[in-house]
Order: C-alpha cells, then sequence, then structure tokens
C-alpha cells in the first residue's frame, strides 16, 4: 500500500485527501518511484480549482513534480534501473499520472537521473522551471548577450530561475514583482533591475533602462491588462512570451505598436510543446542537466512541507509570498 493525495471534487485546499492505494506493477514503458520529496506547482492548485487547462476526472490524482529512487521498471525501459535516484519532468496529464504519492508510476519519457551534485529537495523542484525557461530563452526566441529581458513574477520559482537563466546567456533582466518590498532580494538573487507594477511607471522606467532600444524579450506568466503596456516598450524583431494567465483577465494588444515594431507574441506554453516531442525533450533534458551538472544553474528553494500538511502548503503557495519553490518531504 501506498499513501497518495487525490480530489474527488473541486475547491479549496480541504478537498486534498490522503488515502491508502494499491500500486501496480509498472506497465512496460513506464517506472516505479518511491518518492523523497514533491514540487509544486500552481498548476495544480488551479487543476484542484477547477481553472486549469482541462477538467479533473474524479477520484483525481495530482503532482507533476517529484524525486525519489527507482523501486520497479517496465519490461520496455532502457537506461533507469531500481535503485536509480531519479526525478520527474512534467509530460503527462493528471488525469492519467501523478507524483502527490509516497509510491507511483510514472511514464518513463517523463523519469530523468538528475545530476548527482543535487540533493533529492533540488532535483524536485528544478525541472519545471528550468525547462519552461529553456523553452523560452533558447528554443523560441534565442536569447543572447546584451538582450533586456523583462521577467514577470520574479520571484515564483520560474521567475528566479529565469534570473538565472539570462545571466548565464549574458543577457540583462528586469524583473518585476507587485511592490519593491521583494526589490532587494530579486537583486540578492541577481536581477539587474527591479520594477514595480503597482508602484512605478512601467514605460518610463523600461526606456531609461534600455537607453530607447526597448525590450527584447518578455516572459510573463500574468498576462492581463500590464501586456498593452509592456508591448509598447518593446524592440523591433522583439518576443513576447505568455506561459500563464494568473491575472484571469483577458489580455488588450495594441496591435498598432505590433505591425510597427514587428515582433512576436507567443502564447503557447514551451514545456508543453516540448515535452511532447521526443526529440526535443532529449535536448531539453540534456542542456538543463549539463547546466545543472556544472552549477552554472541552481534551483531556490523557499520551504519545505511534511506530506500531511500537504492543504497548508497549497494555502502558503496561493498566498503568493514564497520566492521560490515549495517542496514536499515524504
Amino acid at each position: 500500500m501506498s499513501k497518495q493525495i487525490q480530489i474527488n471534487r473541486v475547491g479549496d485546499s480541504d478537498v486534498l485527501e490522503i488515502v491508502d492505494v494499491d500500486v501496480p506493477a509498472p506497465s512496460a514503458n513506464e517506472v516505479q518511484i518511491a518518492f523523497q520529496v514533491l514540487g509544486l506547482n500552481r498548476a495544480e492548485i488551479m487543476y484542484r480549482r477547477g481553472r486549469y487547462i482541462y477538467a479533473p476526472q474524479f477520484p483525481s490524482k495530482l503532482g507533476y513534480e517529484g524525486a525519489g529512487v527507482v523501486r520497479a521498471v517496465g519490461a520496455s525501459v532502457q537506461g533507469i534501473q531500481v535503485g536509480d535516484a531519479v526525478s520527474v519532468i512534467p509530460s503527462f496529464l493528471l488525469t492519467q499520472y501523478g507524483t502527490y504519492a509516497e509510491v507511483a508510476n510514472l511514464p518513463a519519457h517523463a523519469v530523468v537521473k538528475h545530476p548527482k551534485n543535487l540533493s533529492f529537495e533540488e532535483a524536485a523542484a528544478s525541472w519545471m522551471a528550468f525547462i519552461t525557461v529553456y523553452g523560452a530563452f533558447v528554443e523560441l526566441y534565442q536569447v543572447k548577450a546584451g538582450d533586456f529581458v523583462v521577467l514577470g513574477a520574479a520571484t515564483s520559482s520560474v521567475g528566479l530561475a529565469a534570473i538565472q537563466f539570462a545571466k548565464m546567456l549574458g543577457a540583462r533582466t528586469i524583473a518585476l514583482t507587485r511592490s519593491h518590498a521583494k526589490g532587494d532580494i530579486l537583486v540578492e538573487k541577481g536581477a539587474d533591475f527591479v520594477l514595480a507594477t503597482q508602484e512605478d511607471d512601467l514605460s518610463a522606467r523600461l526606456k531609461e533602462i534600455t537607453n530607447g532600444r526597448g525590450v527584447n524579450l518578455v516572459f510573463d506568466p500574468v498576462g492581463g491588462k500590464g501586456v498593452a503596456t509592456l508591448i509598447k516598450t518593446m524592440a523591433p524583431r522583439a518576443s513576447y512570451h505568455i506561459y500563464g494567465a494568473l491575472s484571469h483577465e483577458d489580455i488588450s494588444i495594441p496591435i498598432k505598436d505590433m505591425l510597427f515594431r514587428g515582433f512576436t507574441l507567443q502564447t503557447a506554453t514551451a514545456i508543453g510543446e516540448i515535452t511532447t516531442n521526443p526529440k526535443r525533450l532529449e535536448k531539453a533534458k540534456a542542456y538543463v542537466y549539463e547546466a545543472l551538472a556544472s552549477h552554472k544553474l541552481r534551483p531556490e528553494i523557499d520551504r519545505v512541507f511534511d506530506f500531511k500538511d500537504i492543504a497548508k502548503a497549497h494555502d502558503y503557495m496561493e498566498q503568493g509570498t514564497q520566492i521560490g519553490k515549495v517542496l514536499v518531504r515524504i
């Protein structure tokens, strides 16, 4: 038997239930993992609330990320053996798989042996964030030295990962946060500039920071009304990458500004495109693995909860005060 977290209806964190389940032997293309640490994502909160891109099928599993030790492998699995320390890349539907469990079977393509220099906590905090950034910064836009990159929701785990990625590629980062209360922390994490969306004149400050050249890439999980303002600050042939919709408001697009500058508005999720394409996924795994192994990238961890406190962990994430990844230890 294994303890697993499920939901049987959508709602607040009190719908999260810890139940005992029998875990079958892994099928031909599955890996069975005894988890030590789980990584939480805002997507799971949206799923729990019934606001995700697809609806739960009850009883529903949850969880996109985690790290642990392999207990068994399916007949067709190659490159992974019993006893390997592994972590999970979000590359499946929550209606089929989930990591919120002591033991669970996952599709083999979503399981990766992480670098030995990473702890289980660090491994569980790495893949969603860094592959999301990799997709936008390397595949879709190809960030280069000297570029100005604007990062929305910069204190999130993906935002902090993006600061590291941009610095690694030689770009200059402009971190956005709601107020300057977290400004010093973002500078400590490597941001070149910090702007407060509720306090600063973004248009004026971005023009000043870029010396009138404009922003080369906006990497934004928020969307909403602020998109129009940022579009007007962008350089010719720039790219605006929206990978979330935290504001829950439709975006407003100043089409004349887009036509004048000739830039790209990318609304697809890079991680979704990459993880559904085997060749692109393997390339992303190798890129991020090397950067983690060489200490060029390192995940930022905010807080670790106990498995029994999963509801408290979700509540904490929904407050939006974390700086980095929220984890759950089994």
